[in-house]
């Protein structure tokens, strides 16, 4: 039986993982500092006799090396994911994406484990010259600290998995929505318009083009990956997949669907320009046929998985009361 470790297991992404593996008759084990991990989103895993929590942080190697014991394959999905306010704490995206990234290899490499999976980001392309984006496009001038250390944890795996023969994958996402979305634009715009929804302030001039992609579909890929092998020739013991959708929508567009559902018509406020801070690509739209070609198809629409994601936080209000992390 497959033993997976899930670091970030508490969060937004790793608690639908954990169920997800949990459903299909894996062992988990959860690794989470819950900083911004919710013990809400375990509450069914808690229960199942296959699933094991550790509380720690990527940062502490002894006790990372510890609660990897045992298994077979890392998922490492653990990050600081806020690329807006990256320039307001310019350390904590080395050390929680790069540095953890380092201590989870090295732990990986005491408990001779060789399988990593690794949530990268579509913000490593930077303003790309090439829409869609493929895989193999260069990296351009990296103009966010949270890209940067994502490339940079990138690198690292390259080499562990070169050097140290290990077998890795890297998913370079779009923005994910879906349950237990808890950061990001349709909770920024619905907490808004749930306080005042006569007006909506807007980051940029609402023209920024973005993609997104449901929790569920993410979850599929990963998995459809990891199962077939993640390295799929001798020459290359890595191989890296976009997800994301074959459309794209603007800030606008996502606007029109939250309001449309809420049954508000808000005055817009707009700061102005294409990008709403910086580092904000304008533009963020992937080339997919690669993950496609393994047979993985989306089942929502960016529309439909915005709905969606906007139900469930209209179903669990809690949320909201969380303090923005800047």
């Amino acid at each position: 039986m497959d033993k997976f470790f899930i670091t970030g297991a508490a969060g937004f992404i790793g608690s639908n993982l954990v169920d997800r593996l949990l459903q299909d008759g894996a062992t988990v084990a959860g690794f989470d500092n819950f900083s911004t991990g919710q013990n809400e989103f375990l509450q069914s895993a808690l229960n199942h006799p296959n699933f094991k929590l550790v509380r720690g942080d990527c940062l502490d190697l002894p006790a990372l090396t510890r609660a990897m014991a045992g298994c077979d394959t890392v998922f490492h999905l653990a990050a600081n994911a806020d690329v807006r306010f990256g320039l307001e704490h310019p350390s904590r995206d080395l050390e929680q994406n790069t540095v953890a990234t380092f201590n989870v290899l090295e732990a990986m490499r005491a408990n001779g484990i060789r399988k990593i999976a690794f949530s990268s980001t579509g913000s490593v392309y930077g303003e790309a010259e090439t829409i869609p984006t493929p895989e193999n496009h260069p990296f351009p001038i990296q103009t966010s600290l949270y890209a940067a250390s994502k490339a940079a944890a990138e690198g690292f795996i390259h080499a562990y998995c070169e050097g140290y023969h290990f077998e890795g994958c890297i998913f370079r996402f779009v923005s994910i929505l879906g349950e237990r979305y808890t950061h990001g634009h349709v909770l920024d715009f619905y907490r808004q318009l749930r306080a005042h929804p006569d007006k909506l302030k807007i980051l940029g001039d609402g023209s920024q083009r973005k993609s997104y992609l449901y929790i569920g579909d993410c979850i599929e890929a990963m998995i459809r990956v990891m199962r077939r092998g993640a390295a799929q020739t001798a020459r290359h013991r890595v191989e890296t997949y976009n997800l994301g959708t074959d459309e794209y929508v603007e800030v606008n567009d996502s606007i029109r669907f939250i309001c449309a559902a809420l049954g508000v018509e808000p005055r817009r406020e707009y700061s102005g320009g294409n990008k709403g801070w910086v580092g904000d690509n304008p533009f963020i739209f992937l080339d997919t046929k690669k993950i496609r070609a393994t047979g993985w198809k989306t089942t929502l629409t960016i529309e439909q998985s915005i709905v969606r994601t906007l139900q469930w936080l209209r179903q669990n209000q809690w949320v909201l009361e969380r303090r923005p992390e800047k």
